[in-house]
């Protein structure tokens, strides 16, 4: 890694309110980077489609925000194609724990912890990203997949300016990791994190995304790539094997998603071995009560969203895990009957005690994208906590992911560690369909605020009518758990009167010094209101509390 230095980190800093305006467009990508939206905007102009926008944007992210996401991780992903007779089309692109682990093994080698480790071989799971960029390319896109690739290995090889959310988050990583040799090798300069504004150069990655583009990801999973990774795990003590690796390219992730109705709209998330059912039990939840209250941003309405997640969080929390281990009925957890009885639960005066739950955490990236033809992609990609293990594959810049972390050693849980078997994943994309026709995708990047932000961002949306850049605007609060027990933070900026009356119905708060970018960033498009015939036209906000951008055109 090369940088330059940079003008002081205060140059940085934004001390004056400010609004962003909505983007309006005939097709847009929207995510969390500059760089990353405009390569999404230029596969829209060399005549792609959404699918190829959202690649090329998320290809892009692995270089230039490398501290959320990277080649070694996993990817989701929902897309409404126009073209197809059931058009919400759902992919799981998430790794499996090596073959050679086992249950006993892995709850004897870690008698002595709490949780599962959070850096080393040993928190790896298979990264299987790159084969869901294929998958995705390979059903649905336009472009050839390497065309792809073009500005993602453009940044890599002739640089990118770092920008400045991405090096906060970097300078925090730097911390974490700072005795782990694969990532101060691979992403430190002279022991030091890059600034913002430092231009930065990662050729190895670079060279990475070629091979990768060239053999239509198969080098990832049975040739070149596949065997550099597993031969650093062979040194390190790994366990991950090219069987591994080969097993995930051969079982494509295409699954059925799971639907609620929330006021005329079908909310789509995919099934477990992610959360996104939280999310949807608790719009359920909402459903029976006012849309008036909803959409007014009163503490009233933010009450009953805190104890409608609260309910889900305990109902879902306990039984998620890779679907081959659980025994809960889905449809059960979102029927009716089950969703008027949790409603029937909450006290609109009065913060209830419904259960431990304890809301997970990471780091994540999310692209949103849409074109003139209707189709909608709503992407999410993660290396989990940041840059993820710590590792990096040598002369690869490969950074691992350490999605392992999410199982659970209790040996009763469904997410049990074990062989072969997905860990319960808190990314989550979300798409919306109205009166059978695509209506928005949405997402919220950062592990314990995603089925959070979402409900708020679709409150906002549906139930107050807002625009998407107004509802990613707003100020947010997020349920955390510490030492003390659940708590209540309230970002920064959030209305003192309602922030207080949150207190007084109880709902415990937070410790201070909590800054903006801890509430998730949210990024949205949505059908513009006046686009009654076809072609659409989209309307899509970016988070200023990320980096992020809406292209459109």
């Amino acid at each position: 890694m090369a940088a330059h230095e940079t003008p002081t980190p205060a140059y940085w800093d934004l001390p004056h309110a400010s609004q962003r305006q909505p983007v309006v467009g005939r097709a847009m990508v929207s995510t969390s980077q500059p760089l990353a939206a405009q390569a999404g905007l230029a596969a829209l102009r060399a005549g792609g489609n959404a699918v190829d926008a959202a690649l090329a944007a998320a290809i892009a992210l692995t270089v230039v925000e490398p501290v959320s996401n990277g080649v070694g991780g996993d990817l989701f992903a929902l897309v409404w194609d126009p073209a197809s007779p059931q058009p919400v089309l759902g992919l799981n692109a998430s790794g499996r724990s090596p073959a050679a682990w086992s249950s006993a093994a892995c709850q004897a080698r870690f008698a002595t912890m709490s949780a599962m480790p959070l850096t080393g071989w040993d928190s790896v799971t298979v990264p299987g990203g790159v084969a869901g960029w294929w998958w995705l390319s390979d059903r649905l896109g336009r472009l050839p997949f390497a065309a792809l690739f073009r500005d993602a290995i453009a940044y890599a090889e002739d640089g990118f300016v770092v920008s400045p959310v991405v090096a906060r988050k970097w300078a925090k990583e730097a911390q974490r990791l700072r005795e782990a040799p694969d990532f101060v090798a691979h992403f430190l300069h002279q022991g030091q994190a890059p600034r913002a504004g430092s231009l930065l150069r990662t050729p190895h990655l670079g060279a990475t995304l070629r091979e990768i583009a060239d053999s239509k990801a198969q080098s990832f999973y049975r040739g070149e790539l596949a065997r550099a990774i597993c031969a650093h795990a062979r040194v390190r003590g790994g366990a991950l094997t090219l069987d591994d690796l080969a097993r995930h390219w051969d079982e494509p992730g295409w699954m059925t998603p799971i639907r609620q109705d929330y006021r005329g709209y079908d909310v789509y998330q995919l099934p477990p071995n992610g959360q996104g059912i939280t999310t949807l039990q608790a719009l359920g939840i909402l459903a029976h009560f006012d849309s008036g209250v909803l959409g007014s941003a009163s503490p009233a309405a933010q009450h009953l969203m805190i104890e409608a997640l609260k309910l889900a969080f305990v109902d879902t929390y306990s039984v998620i895990g890779d679907p081959g281990s659980m025994d809960a009925d889905i449809a059960a957890m979102l029927s009716p009957a089950r969703l008027a009885a949790q409603a029937e639960r909450i006290d609109p005066q009065r913060a209830g005690d419904f259960g431990p739950a304890i809301p997970p955490w990471g780091g994540t990236v999310y692209v949103a994208a849409a074109d003139a033809s209707g189709m909608m992609v709503s992407l999410i990609q993660s290396n989990f906590l940041g840059v993820g293990s710590g590792i990096v594959v040598p002369g690869t810049g490969i950074s691992l992911h350490n999605r392992a972390a999410c199982f659970s050693l209790d040996r009763r849980h469904p997410n049990r560690v074990d062989g072969s078997k997905r860990p319960f994943h808190t990314i989550i994309p979300a798409l919306v369909a109205k009166d059978a026709a695509p209506w928005g995708v949405l997402g919220v990047t950062g592990g314990p605020i995603q089925p959070q932000g979402q409900v708020q961002l679709l409150a906002g949306l549906i139930d107050g009518r807002g625009n998407p850049q107004a509802v990613v605007d707003a100020p947010r609060w997020k349920l955390e758990h510490n030492s003390l027990g659940l708590q209540l933070d309230i970002e920064p900026g959030y209305p003192e009167q309602a922030a207080s009356a949150l207190r007084a119905m109880g709902h415990p708060g937070g410790p201070p010094g909590i800054t903006g970018t801890d509430f998730g960033g949210g990024f949205v498009i949505t059908r513009s209101p006046a686009s009654d015939g076809e072609p659409p036209l989209w309307v899509g906000g970016a988070d200023p509390r990320r980096d992020g951008l809406v292209a459109a055109m």
